[in-house]
């Protein structure tokens, strides 16, 4: 099979062979180097590529080419292959030119000239971008397939597992696909049975329980040893955080996580306002650079849910799904939070089914050219919809309040009034979703009056719960159930509409020091992210969380 291709452009005969050297130096080995003089000889050349399906993993171009510059070379080469990574290289003066490109032509990164030495100017920033493409990078398949139904719960949440864990697959519709049939006739596999996942060995799981397939795949669902330094439950933004500065420091930590690295951040289309991210970066993505730095520093990560948790003497214990127990001195919660159920006629029973709670990356392929519905107005809502507008005929907005801005970063408002096939629609509900095996209606209330509309998929952002019910009742949570902490414990500096609620719970802590600002009602149990009482939700505030906990964690074990 051809390796991928890396497509270097310059006008400027001696720039661009000193270029095509560099890259070959450092990545001939796993990729074929090309060269083009001009914009449109590059065009020419990915028309050809597409042609023959060659895959491209990033184009290199200079700024200042006559006929074409850069920035438009790349915004025309986005519409050949749009998951190629796009770099543009610029002189100095021409730093104000790349800077704008990250908006209109969605470069991911722009390097000026001279780039020597290369091992410090442009291996590192090219090394990233190639990992993070080939991280989505899918050659010619040879591996898992899974064989289900667009409209199935469980076949949805089997492909958003592999998907949300990086594991690569392809996915065949049992009811369109002649060689999703032939496939299950090869196998003497009931076909009524479903979902099928089939490995490249000729063993299949039909219908597998999470944990099962997590094995099967690779992912470790026990725990190495019964002890750990400190054990953190989730593996959101905090829950990395902390398990990378926890690791790095030589605790022994765990991470124990039902799902995959990233939490609900990870279900995001693209976070553009992360520090240090200047194209933006999608929520899987940050969870797998998070989840691979903490692997480097020696955390281990359990695919397990954990259900209950127990306290004896200096020991913290997490019970899990299987029975099993992993103890520790430190424990940190970062659980996040999961969203909102929508609470009318028909939702429970079209969920999975054209009703989903998250962005659902995994189903946007195939919502191509067809009418999607988004309901919220928070940032989540909005990346989703510019996401979703890749793939849609139209993406509608179903918002109750008077408009976005209350809820929405401007950034993200400014991008979807740009977007020509997204709708907002303010002051409006769902009222009822109809549908037999899959959503086919929804029954919505607007400023005009009540309207059915025909609808395949709804994607709904309204607002978040925390998923505490399991823990005992000695971690003390709000009426909402968030986990209370620090001062929350004392009574001391409560200012606000919720200190009277708080009150209730002052001079719980009965330890003779004060409680640490981020430590439950139970000593050595920490809480970080967004299932903590008064949390801010937001990325960035969940990692200085995470690595904050630590830095607790730290004093609470030097007082033993």
């Amino acid at each position: 099979m051809n390796r991928p291709i890396l497509l270097a452009i310059d006008d400027d005969i001696n720039v661009l062979e000193a270029v095509v050297q560099d890259l070959r130096r450092q990545y001939g080995s796993s990729y074929r180097v090309l060269r083009a003089g001009s914009g449109q000889a590059a065009l020419d050349t990915l028309q050809q590529l597409k042609v023959r399906e060659e895959a491209v993993g990033l184009l290199l171009s200079d700024q200042r080419m006559p006929g074409m510059t850069g920035v438009e070379f790349l915004e025309k080469a986005q519409e050949i292959y749009p998951k190629a990574k796009r770099v543009l290289l610029t002189a100095y003066a021409d730093t104000e030119a790349a800077i704008r490109a990250i908006n209109s032509a969605r470069i991911h990164y722009y390097l000026t000239k001279p780039w020597d030495p290369p091992e410090e100017k442009l291996y590192p920033v090219l090394d990233d971008l190639l990992q993070d493409w080939n991280a989505g990078y899918q050659p010619k398949f040879e591996g898992l397939r899974v064989i289900g139904h667009r409209w199935s719960l469980k076949d949805h949440q089997l492909r958003n597992f592999l998907s949300r864990n990086h594991v690569p697959y392809r996915w065949l519709d049992a009811a369109a696909s002649d060689d999703a049939q032939k496939l299950l006739k090869e196998r003497s596999l009931d076909p009524e049975v479903l979902p099928v996942v089939l490995f490249s060995d000729g063993s299949a799981l039909v219908d597998p329980e999470q944990e099962i397939l997590a094995a099967r795949v690779g992912l470790r669902t026990q725990a190495a040893q019964d002890f750990y330094d400190i054990v953190v439950v989730g593996a959101g933004p905090a829950g990395l955080a902390a398990a990378v500065y926890g690791a790095s420091e030589g605790l022994k930590t765990l991470v124990i996580e039902p799902d995959a690295p990233g939490g609900q951040a990870g279900s995001s289309s693209r976070i553009e306002n992360y520090l240090g991210f200047p194209a933006g970066i999608t929520g899987a993505d940050l969870g797998r650079r998070a989840h691979m730095q903490c692997v480097r520093f020696g955390a281990e990560f359990l695919t397990q849910r954990a259900v209950g948790l127990r306290v004896d003497g200096q020991y913290r214990f997490v019970v899990l799904a299987d029975g099993r127990e992993v103890s520790s001195h430190v424990l940190l919660l970062s659980t996040g939070v999961q969203y909102r159920r929508l609470d009318i006629p028909g939702a429970e029973q079209l969920t999975g089914r054209g009703i989903y709670y998250g962005a659902a990356l995994v189903e946007a392929a195939a919502c191509k050219d067809e009418d999607v519905y988004i309901v919220g107005g928070a940032n989540s809502a909005g990346q989703a919809a510019l996401h979703f507008a890749k793939f849609a005929c139209k993406v509608t907005m179903l918002v109750r309040a008077n408009g976005l801005e209350a809820s929405m970063s401007k950034y993200l408002i400014d991008e979807i009034e740009r977007t020509s096939n997204i709708v907002v629609e303010p002051n409006t509900q769902v009222l009822a979703a109809h549908g037999e095996d899959h959503l086919q209606a929804l029954h919505i209330r607007g400023p005009e009056g009540e309207s059915c509309r025909m609808a395949a998929s709804l994607f709904v952002f309204i607002g978040a719960v925390p998923g505490t019910e399991w823990l005992p009742d000695s971690i003390l949570r709000d009426d909402k159930g968030f986990i209370l902490a620090g001062t929350d414990l004392t009574g001391a500096d409560q200012t606000g509409p919720e200190t009277k609620t708080l009150n209730k719970f002052a001079s719980v802590w009965k330890e003779k020091r004060s409680p640490f600002l981020l430590e439950t009602s139970v000593p050595g149990i920490f809480v970080a992210g967004d299932v903590r009482h008064g949390s801010i939700k937001r990325a960035a505030s969940a990692v200085g969380e995470g690595s904050i906990a630590v830095q607790f964690a730290h004093q609470y074990l030097a007082s033993f």
